[in-house]
């Protein structure tokens, strides 16, 4: 960690959350070109950069060339902070007024800690818990490292297209020491706004800022994008591919897309595909593992025709190469009539021991091998609700 606040600093009063996008730079750089008129004493103000570990490249560049300088020339305070590790616990990676470079990671990431750690990715229903654990938790306990019991506002950097998630903010937010402020919203400054103004100050096309394994731009209307800038950074394709292809090995609906995978989004046969296929093929040769998974789909309480939030336990039995622990569970599974599939192209072998039934409460039982870096895993009192629902069967 570097740390280079200067001289003089008083009491933060002005917090401004960013992420590096287009949003949130086109405050910060407009921003800057009056802060009194807008109410800003930069003496008094931090910038947080909560970092993820995932962004793309040129997210990276853009902030460092563009938006750097301008905080540098206004000496204004850059912290940038990250998750230590799964339990709330964080790490300042750099504090400055004259901040040179982005972080790229902490020693805790979303990608491998949060996700390839559990054998999951993203899933698009419900809250986004991954933005919750890599920026929310990470930026409210800076806050309250820094700023204490005092009153504080905090600058968000949501559109004028995006009212109700301004409205959600409001609504979640717990501190009555906070006031959350919205001024792209009070300018009016939709996304083309903010981004015709990043073009017009810098002469750059902003990219959209996200992580490289984020399941929403499908629902953004983004897809064809995004897959293009996995093309045009085949090893990232690679590496959330082999995310996706783990997910999938111990559970064949945790696709990224919900009904979709990214998979089979690339096709062999389409040159420019070629290669993010061929980085995927080189990061599934690692050391894999093999995998029993066990699954309790119970129903819900205030509904039994629905399902309630499903019990998982992963253990890992053996670790080698993918082919000779293929060859070891497809022999075992032939001797005991165990239905096996086998994904001839990449390498993964599956045993059912038990497929999931039609009606709820059911279970389901299975065998896999995929690439070594699920940890065991079982949530609490597994063994006794297993033990219960397999009385019922």
């Amino acid at each position: 960690m570097t740390t280079d606040r200067g001289t003089g600093t008083e009491d933060t009063e002005l917090v401004i959350n960013w992420g590096l996008g287009v949003d949130s730079s086109a405050y910060l750089v407009k921003m800057l070109e009056n802060p009194s008129a807008h109410g800003v004493d930069l003496a008094r103000t931090m910038v947080i950069h909560q970092i993820t570990g995932s962004e793309w490249p040129t997210t990276y560049a853009h902030a460092e060339q563009y938006v750097l300088p301008v905080l540098r020339e206004q000496q204004v305070r850059l912290v940038q902070v990250a998750r230590a590790r799964r339990a709330l616990e964080i790490v300042v990676m750099d504090d400055s007024r004259r901040p040179e470079r982005i972080v790229r990671r902490g020693p805790w990431s979303l990608e491998e800690d949060e996700y390839e750690a559990n054998g999951t990715v993203p899933q698009q229903g419900g809250i986004r818990l991954c933005s919750l654990h890599a920026k929310g938790e990470v930026g409210d306990a800076l806050i309250a490292q820094e700023i204490g019991d005092r009153p504080f506002r905090q600058v968000m950097g949501f559109n004028a297209d995006e009212v109700p998630r301004s409205l959600r903010d409001r609504r979640a937010s717990k501190n009555p020491l906070r006031q959350g402020l919205y001024p792209l919203i009070e300018w009016g400054w939709g996304r083309e706004r903010c981004e015709a103004f990043l073009y017009e100050r810098f002469g750059v096309v902003w990219e959209k800022s996200y992580c490289t394994f984020c399941c929403f731009p499908i629902s953004m209307g983004a897809m064809a994008a995004h897959l293009d800038r996995m093309r045009a950074h085949p090893d990232i394709g690679g590496r959330v591919l082999r995310l996706e292809y783990t997910s999938v090995s111990l559970n064949p609906n945790a696709r990224l897309f919900g009904r979709d995978s990214l998979l089979e989004k690339f096709d062999p046969d389409r040159p420019a595909d070629r290669p993010v296929l061929a980085a995927f093929e080189k990061e599934l040769d690692c050391p894999w593992a093999l995998y029993h998974v066990r699954r309790i789909l119970p129903a819900a309480k205030a509904d039994p025709t629905r399902r309630g939030r499903a019990l998982r336990s992963v253990e890992r039995v053996d670790v080698g190469r993918a082919s000779a622990l293929g060859r070891r569970l497809r022999s075992i599974s032939e001797r005991h009539n165990i239905p096996v599939e086998v994904d001839e192209r990449y390498g993964r072998v599956r045993a059912w021991v038990q497929r999931r039934g039609p009606a709820l409460p059911t279970t389901e039982e299975l065998m896999v091998t995929a690439p070594l870096y699920v940890r065991d895993k079982q949530v609490p009192h597994f063994e006794r609700a297993w033990a219960a629902h397999r009385d019922r069967a």
